[in-house]
């Protein structure tokens, strides 16, 4: 029973991380795409 508690509480972190992650790759997408919006103007 404590195995089975700890998988869940380890997957529950590791999605959240993972959800945080992919949030920041897209905030750095879209600052990389502003970037290169303002050089070609």
């Amino acid at each position: 029973m404590r195995l089975f508690t700890a998988l869940i509480a380890l997957s529950g972190l590791l999605a959240l991380g993972g959800c945080n992650t992919v949030r920041g790759i897209g905030q750095d997408i879209g600052q990389a795409g502003s970037v290169i919006q303002k050089a070609a103007q």
